[in-house]
């Protein structure tokens, strides 16, 4: 099981509203609103990816690899994605054993490992965002643009 670091402030926020007599009649549970929000968007976009056969996390690996254009050390990818090198190794050993990353040599330090992205994690990272693009799509066509407008400026709020 991939483990994201938002699961803490999720499982926080279950406890409180589980416990609703901690909140008064009169409390402003806008930011509890917005957790709940977040919660069901990550369990969208966590199907959306399960179709393509790739976890957020392991979807997040290739996108950085992507990106990069070329491999990157297991540290970078730690950094670049907020994860502890120990993690990173677990997650980059199950995509490695997937068939979708590879570990190269440091041309320029051999005590440095680079994931590199294989052709079957092109294949299956586009098809990834294939379907992450339809969760915008559908997302768009739901929601109109008044309402995103005014959501953009609460989640401005909150930076």
């Amino acid at each position: 099981m991939d483990i994201t670091p938002c699961h803490f402030t999720i499982d926080m926020y279950h406890s409180l509203m589980n416990d609703r007599a901690t909140l008064s009649a009169k409390s402003d549970t806008t930011i509890f609103s917005l957790l709940h929000a977040a919660h069901a968007l990550e369990d969208r976009v966590e199907a959306s990816l399960e179709k393509a056969g790739l976890s957020t996390p392991k979807f997040s690996v290739l996108s950085a690899l992507v990106a990069n254009g070329g491999p990157l050390s297991l540290s970078e990818l730690a950094n670049r994605l907020s994860c502890v090198r120990s993690n990173m190794t677990q997650l980059v050993d199950r995509l490695e054993s997937e068939g979708l990353v590879h570990r190269v040599d440091d041309p320029a330090d051999r005590r440095i490992v680079k994931a590199a992205i294989t052709e079957s994690g092109r294949v299956k990272h586009a098809a990834g965002a294939e379907q992450l693009d339809e969760l915008h799509r559908d997302f768009a066509a739901n929601v109109d643009e008044q309402d995103r407008v005014a959501f953009g400026r609460l989640l401005s709020a909150l930076e």
